[in-house]
C-alpha cells in the first residue's frame, strides 16, 4: 500500500494497513462510545478507537460525542452541566456509563485512540488524560475546529493529529487548482486526514487525490463507511483506514485482502 504517516515511525500508526478504526467502538450490543463497545472491537481484533471528547462541568475529559445528553441518555442537559460524578450515575443501557478518557485509557492500555477534540473546555483536560495515563503514543488528536487541534498539539508535540477541518478544505482545493507543493505545504505537520468520501462539492477520494496526499506524507481514512461494497472500493483505491460503525464487517473485508 502506498506510504503515508506509516513510514515516519510514529507508534500510533505502527499497526499494519489498512487499518479498522472503530467509530465510537462497536455499538450492535453496547452503547456508542461506551467501555463495552470499545471491548467488543477490540475483542474482535480492532486496535483503534475512534472517540470524542467533551469536558464535564467540574473539567474533566469525558467520552462522549454530543454536546447533550438528549440523544443517548433521554436528558435535557449538556454534558458541560454535569460533574464527573452526575455523568457517571446516567445509565446509558447495558449498565453502562459515560467514561472518562482516562477510564479508556487505563482500561484498554494496548488500543490506539483516535480522539475528536468536540469543544474548547475538552482541551486541557484531555491533555492531562493522556498525560496522567502515559498514553502520548497512542493517540491521535484531531478537532473540526483547526484552534483546538493546534492549543492540543501545542502542549503535547510530536503526538499523532489529522486535518481540522480548515486545513483538509484548504488541501483539497490545493488538489483541484495548484497541484502537489500546495498540497504538501498545506498539510504540512499533519500525519493522516481524515475524511467523508465528498466535501465542499468534491471527491475526496479519486485516485489522483489519494496520491497527492499520500505524496505529502500523511494517510487517507475514510468516515463513517459501514457498506462492505464501498469498503472494497476505498481500500481498492489505496486509502489507509475505514472507520466504520461496523468493524465486524471491515475486519472481514480487510481479512479477505490478506
Amino acid at each position: 500500500m502506498p506510504g503515508g504517516a506509516a513510514d515516519l515511525g510514529l507508534p500510533y500508526f505502527a499497526p499494519a494497513r489498512p487499518r479498522v478504526i472503530a467509530h465510537r467502538g462497536l455499538a450492535l450490543a453496547a452503547p456508542e462510545n461506551t467501555l463495552l463497545a470499545f471491548a467488543h472491537a477490540l475483542a474482535l481484533g480492532v486496535v483503534h478507537l475512534e472517540t470524542d471528547v467533551h469536558a464535564s462541568a467540574d473539567g474533566v475529559a469525558m467520552i462522549a460525542h454530543d454536546a447533550d445528553l438528549s440523544r443517548v441518555a433521554g436528558r435535557p442537559q449538556r454534558v458541560g452541566d454535569l460533574t464527573v460524578a452526575e455523568l457517571a450515575r446516567l445509565d446509558l443501557g447495558e449498565a453502562q456509563h459515560m467514561p472518562t478518557l482516562a477510564e479508556a485509557l487505563e482500561a484498554f492500555p494496548d488500543a490506539r485512540f483516535n480522539i475528536d477534540l468536540k469543544s474548547a473546555d475538552a482541551v486541557a483536560p484531555a491533555i492531562e488524560a493522556i498525560r496522567a495515563g502515559r498514553a502520548e503514543e497512542r493517540v491521535l488528536l484531531t478537532s473540526f475546529s483547526e484552534r483546538r487541534r493546534r492549543a492540543a498539539l501545542a502542549q503535547l508535540p510530536g503526538v499523532a493529529t489529522s486535518a481540522s477541518g480548515p486545513r483538509f478544505a484548504a488541501a483539497l482545493l490545493a488538489s483541484v487548482v495548484h497541484g502537489g507543493p500546495v498540497v504538501r505545504a498545506a498539510l504540512r505537520g499533519l500525519h493522516a486526514v481524515q475524511i467523508p468520501t465528498r466535501a465542499i462539492g468534491l471527491d475526496t477520494v479519486s485516485p489522483a487525490r489519494i496520491r497527492a496526499f499520500h505524496a505529502a506524507g500523511v494517510e487517507v481514512h475514510v468516515w463513517t463507511i459501514n457498506d462492505e461494497a464501498e469498503m472494497r472500493r476505498l481500500l481498492a483505491l489505496g486509502v489507509d483506514g475505514i472507520v466504520t460503525d461496523r468493524a465486524d464487517l471491515a475486519l472481514a473485508v480487510v481479512g479477505a485482502l490478506e
